[in-house]
This record gives structure tokens, sequence and C-alpha cells, in this order.
């Protein structure tokens, strides 16, 4: 089986590339875990949930009441609330409006 010269020019870049984008990724990764970290000494915690993921829970939690997993998730969902009215600066793109507007639910 003979690979055509395309194949070869391919693979070579494939093989320049891995290396270049694992990095720029893993830079960006250790960043924002360094950013967590900078934040968690600071103020003692962080929130744990995007607006994205808490709705996303909040929503799970209504239409789930009595699966097994409903009062963690409530629990978590708590924590994350009080955590954000607490913390000086969230970790996740959060505006003081929508901190306003988050309400726990009955555990």
């Amino acid at each position: 089986m003979v690979l055509s010269t395309v194949t070869w020019v391919t693979m070579f870049l494939a093989i320049l590339a891995l290396p270049g984008v694992a990095s720029v990724v893993l830079i960006r990764s250790l960043r924002t875990e360094e950013r967590k970290l900078e934040l968690l000494r600071e103020q003692g915690s962080i929130d744990s949930y995007s607006p994205r993921a808490l709705q996303e829970l909040r929503e799970w939690i209504q239409a789930h009441p009595n699966d097994p997993y409903a009062p963690e998730a409530r629990q978590r969902y708590n924590e994350c609330v009080r955590t954000l009215r607490e913390v000086d600066e969230p970790y996740y793109d959060w505006s003081v409006e929508q901190i306003e507007k988050l309400e726990t639910i009955e555990e």
C-alpha cells in the first residue's frame, strides 16, 4: 500500500499541530484554575455554577421533584445562591441583577 503525497503532508502537519494545540489548551486551563484558586483564597468560596448551568439545575429540580437526587440538587442549588450573595467577585459571568433575582428552593 502506497500513501499519496497529500496523505504524508497531512500526517506531518497533524504531528506538528497537535502538540501546539494541546499546549494552548493546557495553558488556558491552568490559567482558569489559577483564577479559581486565587478567588478561593481571597473570598473563602467561589460560585460553583454558571448562570446557564444554575438555571438548568433549577429547571431539572422543578421537573423532577421526587427524584432520589432532588434533595442533593436542591442543596447544591441553594449553596450556589448563598455563595453568590456572599462573594465580592463571582468566578462565572454573573451580573448583579441576575444574582439579586435568584431565590433559594425549599429543601
